[in-house]
């Protein structure tokens, strides 16, 4: 197993103390190794930072906190700027990674010389394997009516990240779709591994107004529409 690549793992955790400590434990033991663990706290208003303080000396993590609530948009920027690795891996506080996740996903990708990937999940609950994405049609053809990709699974070179100025910091929902939509349009290659590597929370459902408000965001993206209506 090839090591030599440094992978930035990064996490934006809002209240997940009950979820976070096991979250954390499946990416520190990863078969690959070679990695550095940024998480950030954005402003949780439960115990969540007492839980992430218990890791603040490990050697492969480095914590940061938001005194405001900034979102998820904004605070996977901030950690996409204090990274040092060749990949950015992507993990949220309430999921969990199977073992061999991070070194399956950065051989698949070198191997097929992507500039990003992804792969298949189970529900944690059920354990019965999500269908968000398929393998009948192509992926971006799929793209252009929805997102076939689970945003925690991500694997991508930080270059082909940084060349599109992240994530579009308009899109405070939707923003794994804008950011997939983008990368494509700027000519990334990417795959999908159809294998389960990654355990989904799907109990945190989000209420009906928000599941609006991502519906919206999410038409903007199939639209090429910025959230205020400009194209």
């Amino acid at each position: 197993m090839n090591n030599k690549n440094l992978i930035s793992v990064i996490m934006s955790v809002y209240n997940n103390q009950n979820t976070v400590e096991e979250s954390i434990n499946s990416i520190l033991n990863q078969s690959y190794k070679n990695i550095e663990f940024l998480i950030i706290d954005d402003s949780s208003e439960d115990n969540t930072y007492k839980v992430l303080a218990q890791f603040q000396n490990h050697k492969d993590i480095k914590l940061f906190r938001n005194t405001d609530n900034l979102g998820l948009t904004k605070s996977l920027n901030k950690l996409i700027a204090y990274s040092k690795g060749d990949y950015i891996a992507r993990q949220d506080g309430d999921d969990i990674s199977y073992k061999k996740r991070l070194e399956l996903q950065h051989n698949f990708l070198n191997e097929n010389k992507l500039d990003f990937c992804t792969c298949s999940a189970e529900d944690i609950q059920t354990k019965r394997k999500l269908r968000k994405f398929t393998n009948v049609l192509p992926e971006k053809f799929t793209l252009r009516f929805k997102n076939p990709f689970i945003h925690g699974t991500l694997l991508i070179r930080k270059d082909s990240l940084t060349d599109i100025g992240g994530y579009d910091e308009d899109f405070i929902y939707a923003q794994d779709y804008k950011l997939f939509v983008d990368l494509v349009r700027n000519g990334s290659k990417f795959k999908n591994i159809n294998k389960v590597l990654y355990k989904l929370n799907t109990t945190n459902n989000i209420s009906v107004n928000k599941k609006d408000i991502q519906g919206y965001y999410a038409d903007c993206v199939k639209n090429n529409l910025r959230p205020d209506g400009r194209r």
